[in-house]
């Protein structure tokens, strides 16, 4: 898996008294700001707070994500205090999407990273909106494309990056990322 070739070669770079570690998020509520991670390793749960992830770009992850983070051991407990990477969960035990019946998926995944800002997300309700810089049409975003890319929930004003395609609700997302995603595909 590359995150652990990422993990090896960081290793070197971190603080005196802050380690890395794989792991896997047991549960993130963005309401109340913070979750926890398991090591893979084993170990207590490491607090993963919501500054900590807003500082990777991000303000919310799905439960069962893949996280590389850097953790501090402080007498409160393990935290963590870096986040490197974020794999959405592996098992897609969700029930396919409708609205990408049909669609080729290696076209879907091939359409460019598109910068955007959210306009509003509803968790309770399953959607929301975004709008693609310099465009004034709404794109769809549905809670199971933000599962599948590793996101719970989002803020309006979030920057992010997004794959875009023309489907059967208009203009929507097929993959959420942070904003850097966009940012670097476009360098």
């Amino acid at each position: 898996m590359g995150m652990i070739q990422t993990k090896v070669e960081a290793l070197t770079t971190l603080e005196k008294g802050v380690t890395r570690i794989v792991g896997e998020v047991k549960w993130f509520d963005p309401v109340k700001g913070f979750g926890f991670i398991v090591s893979e390793d084993g170990g207590p749960d490491i607090l993963l707070h919501a500054n900590v992830l807003r500082n990777f770009g991000q303000s919310s992850v799905a439960d069962a994500s893949l996280v590389d983070v850097a953790v501090q051991h402080t007498t409160r407990g393990a935290q963590a205090v870096e986040v490197f990477q974020i794999n959405p969960p592996e098992a897609q035990t969700a029930i396919p999407l409708s609205d990408f019946e049909g669609l080729d998926l290696d076209a879907m995944a091939s359409v460019p990273l598109e910068p955007a800002r959210v306009k509003w997300f509803d968790k309770g309700k399953g959607f929301g909106f975004a709008n693609i810089f310099g465009q004034p049409e709404d794109i769809f975003l549905h809670i199971e494309v933000l599962r599948r890319s590793g996101l719970a929930d989002l803020q309006p004003g979030e920057a992010l990056a997004l794959r875009v395609i023309d489907g059967r609700r208009g203009r929507m997302a097929t993959e959420v990322l942070a904003w850097e995603n966009a940012v670097s595909e476009i360098d």
